[in-house]
C-alpha cells in the first residue's frame, strides 16, 4: 500500500540529505557503473545538476527525505529515491506530483536499469529513442521515455 508521503521543496539546508539520498539510491540501482564514476557523478551533483532543475522531495514522518525529483523545461532530470525506501510508492508520487503539477513529459533512464525503465512503464511512459551514451559521453546509453499521453504532440 502506498503511504501518504507529502511532497516538499527542498532547501539548501536539505542538500547533504539529497546526496545522502542519491548515493543510497544510484548504488541500490545502478550497479553497472563503476565507483570511479559514481564519485564524478557525485561531485557535480550539488554545484551542477541540483541548481538546474526545479527540486521536489518527500520526507517520511520523522522529517527525513527519503526521495527528490528534479524537473525542468518539461523533462524529469532525476528520480531517486533511498534504498530503504523503495518499493513504498515513494517514487510514484514524486512522478505524479513532477508530471500533474511541474508539468514534465519526458525523462531519460538508462538502459541497464531495467527495473526503473518497468517502473516508469507502468506509470504510463514509453520509450521515444535511445543514446548511446549518457549525458557526459560515457558509454551508459539512455532509453529517452515520454508520456504516452503526449506521444502524438
Amino acid at each position: 500500500m502506498d503511504h501518504p508521503f507529502n511532497v516538499l521543496t527542498p532547501t539548501a539546508s536539505d542538500h547533504p540529505e539529497l546526496i545522502r539520498v542519491w548515493e543510497s539510491s544510484v548504488r541500490a540501482t545502478h550497479g553497472f557503473l563503476p565507483e570511479h564514476y559514481l564519485l564524478v557523478l557525485r561531485d557535480k551533483l550539488l554545484p551542477e545538476y541540483l541548481k538546474a532543475v526545479t527540486l521536489i522531495c518527500c520526507k517520511d514522518g520523522q522529517g527525513r527525505i527519503g526521495g527528490f525529483a528534479g524537473v525542468a523545461n518539461g523533462d524529469v532530470h532525476m528520480l531517486f529515491v533511498a534504498d530503504e525506501y523503495r518499493g513504498q510508492g515513494m517514487g510514484k508520487r514524486l512522478l505524479a506530483h513532477a508530471v500533474h503539477r511541474l508539468g514534465a513529459t519526458r525523462l531519460d533512464v538508462n538502459e541497464q536499469n531495467p527495473e526503473a525503465l518497468a517502473f516508469y512503464q507502468r506509470q504510463g511512459f514509453e520509450i521515444g529513442g535511445r543514446s548511446a551514451t549518457d549525458g557526459l559521453g560515457q558509454p551508459y546509453p539512455l532509453l529517452h521515455l515520454r508520456l504516452k499521453s503526449t506521444a502524438d504532440d
